[in-house]
């Protein structure tokens, strides 16, 4: 069975990208442009796995870091943060599970997801 995976990144190509790369890995996947949007989605759906940008609309990744690792309902989620600021990223590395700063290539992101894909 296929696991879900939420991106959350409001860079259009990326999340494409992103999403295509995690389906290449065997999840179904939906894409959120916003951190509003994502903290709303993040209150019903229980994803596997979560790829994170630090700069979004309305909403700072970080806070939505901060929600996912306070429900625990959401305590299993693996949280990739993608960020192109390498101080954020570094200061994030103890709360996410990964942290890989942009430009993530397509492979780069496929065969880590797929190592993390559950049985």
């Amino acid at each position: 069975m296929n696991q879900f995976a939420l991106v959350i990144e409001d860079d259009e190509d990326l999340s494409i990208i992103f999403s295509e790369a995690l389906q290449a890995a065997g999840f179904k996947t939906k894409i959120i442009r916003d951190g509003q949007s994502a903290q709303e989605q993040l209150a019903e759906l229980t994803p596997s796995l979560v790829i994170l940008d630090m700069h979004l609309p309305r909403v700072a990744g970080g806070d939505i870091l901060s929600q996912i690792r306070a429900d625990d309902r959401l305590k299993d989620v693996i949280v990739v943060i993608a960020t192109a600021d390498a101080r954020m990223g570094e200061m994030y590395h103890d709360t996410a599970d990964f942290v890989l700063i942009k430009p993530i290539s397509f492979t780069q992101l496929r065969d880590l997801t797929a190592r993390l894909q559950r049985e």
